[in-house]
């Protein structure tokens, strides 16, 4: 009797620290990609123990008739299915600990499922509260209330707080200067930044997901930075496409709109003028927004003659790959050979120079 009084409260220990460490788990912002990865391998940890110490399921999953009975074992199957992708989507967003994991690179994805374990998760256990209950009816309510509060954590809590509540400083000369490494041939760094290209206020905060970051207290872009690392890598020269009519708005949701807009219209906003002339190779540095160039890119490649040239991509993002840049970019530089060349999490900006650095000398 002690035995299984002792199991089971252990069991209810490791339940509750799973839901925990989910939910810690979702408040990157704030702990950082390497907690997140550890808290990532406890989880999985607490998981394999509670499968064990539930090892009467496996042989009941399914057998009961009860409505509430299948419904509750439908919801694990689910759950433990959700986990189990959203373990191996981790892996291949994982930038420490599994960065030789090259699948399901994508962080929105990964998001999405770890939003699904933690409501899935909110139900199977509730659900041992409403076979319990007197008043069912109230306690499914309740349920349902408790899983809808996890789903707008997952898909509306934590990409605000990405978006808006990380604060990035860096000091310059120790992110931007290093090793060098040499260009073989006539290059050109193009490129584009919202910094220079916004009306912003003077207090406006340097956040991670709206591609800012104060370097040594001022204000800078993150596209603007990358070009720098890889300037002072090569020696070579930076160009930024600057617009020279009407700039996006000092809000990060109000850009966002503004780029919409902008895509759907197939706009081509006036920018000033580059001379690539004299340049073999173009490397275009960018964010995706909307899943593809900013329309102020598009303006400079249709601008000039890139047939003959080799243009390297370089794409900044929140969460994953080129988006349909690449196809964009074939599409308006006719003639040209694009090539992608790394896309990089907007977290990992600040720290992207080693990975330039490699890219140049493997080129």
């Amino acid at each position: 009797m002690e035995k299984n009084k002792l199991k089971k409260t252990a069991g209810i220990v490791i339940d509750i620290l799973m839901y925990v460490l989910l939910l810690a788990q979702m408040m990157i912002v704030f702990t950082g990609s390497l907690i997140h990865e550890f808290m990532g391998i406890a989880f999985f940890v607490c998981l394999i123990a509670h499968i064990i110490m539930k090892s009467w399921w496996r042989k009941a999953v399914l057998r009961n008739k009860k409505p509430e009975r299948i419904f509750f074992d439908i919801v694990t199957i689910l759950l433990l299915l959700s986990i189990i992708a959203m373990v191996i989507s981790g892996m291949g967003v994982s930038r420490t600990i599994f960065p030789w994991f090259e699948h399901f690179q994508s962080v929105d994805i990964h998001r999405y499922l770890a939003t699904s374990v933690l409501t899935l998760g909110a139900v199977h256990g509730m659900m041992h509260f409403v076979f319990r209950a007197k008043k069912k009816k109230k306690a499914v309510i309740l349920t349902a209330v408790i899983a809808a509060a996890c789903l707008a954590i997952g898909l509306a809590a934590v990409p605000y707080m990405n978006r808006h509540l990380k604060m990035v400083e860096i000091s310059y000369d120790e992110k931007v200067t290093g090793e060098k490494a040499a260009w073989d041939g006539k290059a050109l760094v193009v490129y584009f930044t919202r910094v220079g290209n916004t009306d912003f206020e003077e207090d406006i905060d340097a956040v991670s997901g709206a591609s800012l970051l104060k370097a040594d207290g001022e204000l800078m872009g993150s596209d603007e930075l990358l070009s720098d690392m890889l300037c002072d890598i090569t020696g070579l020269e930076s160009k930024a496409i600057t617009l020279t009519g009407k700039k996006y708005p000092s809000s990060y949701a109000d850009t966002v709109s503004v780029a919409g807009d902008e895509k759907s219209s197939s706009a081509r906003p006036e920018i000033e003028s580059i001379d690539i002339s004299g340049y073999d190779d173009i490397i275009l540095i960018y964010p995706l927004w909307w899943g593809d160039i900013p329309m102020p890119v598009a303006t400079f490649l249709e601008q000039n003659d890139l047939s003959g040239k080799t243009i390297h991509l370089i794409a900044t993002q929140g969460s994953a790959g080129f988006g349909a840049s690449t196809d964009t970019v074939k599409k308006l530089a006719d003639g040209a050979d694009v090539k992608e060349v790394m896309s990089i999490y907007c977290e990992d900006i600040p720290d992207a120079r080693e990975r330039l650095l490699e890219w140049v000398k493997e080129a």
